[in-house]
């Protein structure tokens, strides 16, 4: 292992720390707001291992995270499981839906691909809802655990360095320069002998299982839940802005844009809770025109100049 990457191990070891004794000292209204941030950080780093090197802006976030909350939910409320059960089969679910989908869909590119997956998130929701009220009698599911925020933030914060561990071993395996060449240009990809379609499949399987992963676990923060929270729609352009605005081009990327995202956010959400909509898509213009490459890659701008 070279110097440079035992150092940013080491340095990403004393973040992990310093975050796992936030809610030691911080609890209420700033533990909610760190929770909240942590749930994005993961969602968003899971997001962009697909994403950034496949330049495929994929939606459906939301509809994995929905999987995993619902199948918690279901689970508890109908069957009287465990969640820990219920919390590992959702985002083994979750998998092999993201491979029918990919083996489905992996093979759109462009706004093709954008529209079917947004498309797709809303149909599970309609879906979930229509079997809710059809045949289950309610709209909502109760999910009461004896959770408390900060156990909820320890789980994300584990998930979180799992995903983070997750995207470095790709970044430096056959996988990850597979997905390099695959996001530069697709066709020399195939004339090298890569095998686009399940390159793009395997780590598009890996982002549905996280973001189940993370909406099992967020599930009890909500305590009732229905469809329109677990797989909305929002949520899918939030991580999508998120990701986008620290840059997909480094691993820590995502998480640079969380965490002003998220405080602003909450700021807009408080403040002018009818303009949330609107904030969004100035956030979207704001990224297209002015931070293309996120503010990662303009600190790489900065230091390059620097440099010479």
């Amino acid at each position: 292992m070279k110097p440079a990457e035992l150092r940013n191990l080491g340095i990403g070891a004393v973040l992990v720390a310093l975050a796992a004794i936030f809610p030691l000292v911080n609890d209420g209204y700033w533990l909610s707001i760190a929770t909240t941030a942590m749930m994005y950080i993961a969602l968003s780093t899971s997001w962009s291992l697909f994403s950034g090197p496949t330049h495929l802006i994929a939606l459906s976030t939301a509809a994995f995270f929905g999987i995993g909350g619902y199948l918690v939910g279901t689970g508890m409320s109908d069957y009287d499981t465990s969640f820990w059960s219920m919390a590992i089969l959702a985002p083994l679910v979750a998998t092999a839906v993201a491979l029918l989908i990919g083996l489905a869909t992996l093979r759109l590119s462009g706004v093709y691909f954008v529209i079917f997956t947004l498309g797709l998130a809303e149909m599970i929701r309609n879906l979930v809802s229509w079997v809710q009220n059809n045949f289950l009698g309610s709209r909502g599911l109760y999910v009461l655990t004896d959770f408390t925020e900060a156990h909820i933030y320890w789980m994300l914060l584990g998930v979180s360095v799992v995903v983070f561990l997750f995207g470095w071993w790709i970044n430096r395996s056959r996988l990850g320069f597979a997905l390099k060449i695959i996001g530069n240009d697709e066709e020399v990809a195939r004339h090298v002998g890569i095998n686009t379609a399940w390159s793009k499949v395997i780590l598009f399987m890996s982002t549905g299982f996280f973001a189940a992963l993370i909406g099992a676990i967020v599930a009890p923060r909500y305590s009732y839940i229905e469809p329109n929270v677990v797989f909305s729609p929002q949520l899918s352009f939030l991580v999508v802005i998120m990701a986008l605005l620290g840059g997909t081009h480094r691993l820590w990327g995502p998480l640079v844009g969380v965490i002003p995202f998220t405080l602003a956010w909450e700021a807009i959400s408080v403040s002018f809770p009818n303009s949330t909509t609107l904030f969004l898509g100035l956030s979207f213009l704001i990224i297209v025109y002015v931070l293309p490459d996120g503010f990662t890659g303009l600190l790489e701008k900065f230091t390059r100049r620097a440099a010479k």
